[in-house]
């Protein structure tokens, strides 16, 4: 039977955190609100993502431990429901998948706690000594309409019978066109063009089961 779609934002959706946020954090109160400044004119669509995404790991520079240590503040803040939501659609045929422009190293045990094989998000290179060399400026999430890209690549590979999104920011906004519903989520932030435009507006991951249903039948 063909399966169904669904991919998750990571930050300020499947946990309360922004990780790059929280890296920033860990250099200072300075660094800090430099970092959630750029992080917020991104999400709410003021700036373009690949204007922010290397400056803020130039300022930050995180070493490995620090990114592990995100990994596990993830994990500590994780959204109350999205363990039981992701199991139980999986149950109805839906294939979860964390599509961010956040971290894998950070968000790959977020995704094992979920039960999420799959992680689409930019990977962060270090030199021998655990200190920040790089990241992959390859990846298409590292730059505005990566989503969108990385969701019509899925699409292509796993041919679902449908395609959901559902994040909190306009980087995920600009994936609507290409899935067949966007689902803007607000449990955590509440950004005013992605609960305008969205195709429905949650702000408990557990009402996407009812919604889904609704939405597209039983499975």
């Amino acid at each position: 039977m063909p399966h169904s779609l669904i991919v998750f934002d990571c930050d300020s959706t499947l946990s309360a955190i922004e990780g790059v946020d929280e890296l920033g954090r860990k250099r200072g109160p300075e660094v800090l609100a430099a970092v959630e400044a750029m992080t917020n004119d991104a999400m709410e669509g003021r700036l373009a993502v690949e204007a922010v995404f290397g400056r803020r790991l130039e300022i930050i520079r995180p070493r490995r431990d620090d990114v592990a240590a995100v990994g596990q503040q993830y994990i500590a803040t994780i959204e109350p429901t999205a363990i039981a939501t992701i199991s139980a659609l999986a149950a109805r045929g839906w294939t979860s998948v964390i599509v961010s422009g956040g971290f894998r190293q950070a968000i790959a045990p977020l995704a094992g706690a979920l039960g999420v094989a799959r992680v689409e998000a930019v990977d962060l290179f270090f030199d021998e000594r655990g200190e920040y060399r790089d990241f992959d400026r390859t990846f298409p999430t590292a730059r505005s309409g990566g989503k969108a890209e990385i969701m019509t690549r899925l699409c292509a590979e796993l041919a679902p019978r449908r395609a959901v999104m559902v994040g909190d920011g306009v980087s995920d906004l600009e994936a609507k066109p290409v899935c067949d519903l966007f689902v803007g989520f607000g449990r955590y932030v509440q950004r005013a063009r992605v609960k305008k435009e969205a195709g429905a507006w949650i702000t408990s991951l557990d009402a996407l089961v009812p919604l889904l249903a609704e939405k597209f039948g039983g499975k």
